[in-house]
């Protein structure tokens, strides 16, 4: 199975306010969203992760990927470099990359933590946003059905399949 994902910011306390996490404070939110991860994903699968896996964590690096399931794909988003070179990133990820261009099964879709206007293939996997309809991006990436937030906030807080983005998005579009 393959599975995606975005913005989980482990760690970062802050981030429970700025989009209105339903979480009490920085551990719940931790411990929930690996219960999440870990209740969908078998070692087999595969997860693609859209940026911003944490920030401003306590904890080492370690502490959150030692305890994920799947084979991970990080694509870099504008908070992970501060955690970076503090692990062995080959022992946590299948690659790591700025932009990711590949075919799902069904579909040739691109991966990056950035919203963009122009992008190969059929749809657009991205984060960076969270929840928020008041950024600059919404108004165009609304009308944009081919472009998928993969942020936790608009998914459920866990990793989701291609099928699953699809609905969520309709709901987070539209709501």
């Amino acid at each position: 199975m393959i599975y995606y994902t975005s913005d989980l910011h482990f760690g970062h306390a802050n981030i429970i306010r700025f989009c209105n996490r339903p979480f009490a404070d920085v551990k719940a939110m931790d411990d929930a969203l690996i219960a999440a991860w870990n209740a969908r994903v078998t070692n087999s699968d595969k997860v693609y992760i859209v940026g911003d896996l944490m920030f401003r964590a306590e904890q080492p690096p370690e502490t959150y990927l030692d305890k994920l399931k799947g084979k991970k794909y990080l694509i870099i988003g504008n908070h992970d470099k501060s955690w970076m070179n503090k692990v062995k990133l080959d022992k946590y990820f299948e690659s790591v990359e700025r932009i990711m261009v590949f075919a799902n099964g069904r579909n040739k879709v691109t991966l990056c933590h950035y919203p963009m206007m122009c992008f190969e293939g059929a749809y657009l996997i991205y984060g960076h946003i969270h929840n928020n309809k008041a950024d600059n991006y919404w108004p165009l990436l609304r009308t944009m059905d081919n472009a998928l937030n993969a942020g936790v906030e608009v998914n459920n807080y866990q990793p989701v399949t291609f099928d699953e983005l699809i609905a969520n998005n309709k709901v987070f579009r539209n709501g």
